[in-house]
């Protein structure tokens, strides 16, 4: 299930940086720029959405198992 949301997450977070390069250029309409915000705030929130749901799981991974101990992320790529 989790492979399911990673890739929404990722998709959804491309689309809202490809909206926010549009807006900022400059070149769309009032209107455009209206309905580009509007779908960069719906994307905004089912990220949000996606996180909080794996932020659950988690957490109630984390207390099945109760010696397991949170590390902190260093987002650190080692393929590159």
């Amino acid at each position: 299930m989790a492979k399911k949301a990673t890739p929404a997450l990722e998709t959804a977070l491309d689309n809202l940086e490809t909206l926010v390069e549009r807006m900022e250029s400059g070149e769309l309409t009032l209107e455009e720029s209206l309905k580009a915000f509007e779908e960069g705030v719906r994307l905004s929130r089912d990220c949000q959405q996606a996180l909080q749901q794996a932020e659950q799981k988690v957490r109630i991974l984390l207390e099945q198992n109760s010696n397991a101990e949170p590390e902190p992320f260093t987002g650190g790529n080692d393929e590159q």
